[in-house]
């Protein structure tokens, strides 16, 4: 048992070369960035579980929030249908760990926090995490449906005017590359390229502002952890000594609270643990099984 714990615990040491590695699979055509072009072959029609723009030059699957929102409101809704069962199936495998380990725009966030300088908390500003969810069901889903053109078809509002990853990864590399893209910029990039500057700026002094405030697919996920295969579990030998709660950058309380929406199974409670009283989903059944590894 012990040994199962360690190499969780150590998996948790390398999430960022993980994360690295998940970003570079999503993101396999690599050439498409010197050309300005993106990638449009038969993977396109597949989802990836986190947050990748299907403008990424690289990008060899499409993002499940964008799928979603642009044929909800349309004649082709049995897609959407798709996406949302592909999304309910990741979501109900893992939960949020999509989050903390599949998520290229987790990741870039991640990198930034790293930065050496004064970092600040966010547990005054836990109200603000509600926003993700308003998000998920008026911009995502409502305006799908109901903001339509005479075809049926729905703008993908949350892409369009919100996502900062669709001009980190599409916009920007695209403008580069491409001349005529370049010279068709206009406002809305200034107001995507503001939005993503001040998402940068803050994730340097805050964890994950993005993913705790305005990410539509994070709340979609948050909402799985409560069902998710993959969960953490504490038992009697914790001793409440509060390690746990102060370690979490989502500001989670996993002494009281195992699935907690925010959790996002970086592992860091598990790691600080001082009587290894955290456990997962994998380590528990393996208790239960009566299975040993020492």
């Amino acid at each position: 048992m012990a040994n199962l714990i360690n190499l969780l615990k150590n998996i948790g040491k390398k999430r960022n070369l993980f994360q690295g590695c998940f970003a570079l699979l999503t993101n396999l055509h690599i050439s498409n960035f010197i050309k300005g072009t993106i990638y449009t072959g038969k993977t396109k029609s597949l989802c990836v579980p986190g947050l990748n723009c299907y403008s990424c030059p690289g990008a060899a699957f499409s993002c499940p929030i964008g799928s979603f929102q642009a044929l909800v409101g349309s004649s082709k809704f049995n897609f959407a249908y798709y996406v949302t069962g592909l999304m309910l199936f990741f979501g109900t495998l893992f939960g949020r760990l999509i989050c903390g380990f599949m998520c290229p725009f987790g990741f870039f966030q991640d990198l930034l926090y790293k930065i050496p300088t004064k970092k600040f908390s966010t547990r005054k500003f836990t109200f603000l995490k509600y926003l993700k969810y308003l998000i998920l069901i008026f911009v995502v889903w409502l305006f799908g449906i109901f903001l339509t053109d005479e075809l049926g078809g729905a703008s993908p509002y949350f892409c369009q005017y919100l996502c900062p990853q669709g001009i980190l990864e599409g916009g920007i590399p695209l403008s580069i590359a491409n001349k005529s893209i370049r010279a068709a910029l206009g406002n809305l990039f200034k107001l995507k390229f503001a939005i993503l500057t001040l998402i940068t700026l803050l994730s340097i002094f805050f964890y994950r502002p993005f993913c705790k405030y305005l990410c539509p697919l994070g709340a979609f996920y948050a909402i799985t952890n409560k069902f998710s295969f993959y969960k953490y579990h504490v038992d009697d030998s914790c001793i409440s000594c509060g390690k746990c709660k102060r370690v979490c950058k989502m500001d989670v309380d996993m002494s009281k609270n195992q699935n907690a929406l925010e959790c996002i199974r970086c592992g860091d409670c598990l790691r600080a643990c001082p009587t290894s009283a955290i456990s997962t989903s994998i380590s528990k059944n393996k208790i239960d099984e009566g299975v040993s590894y020492e």
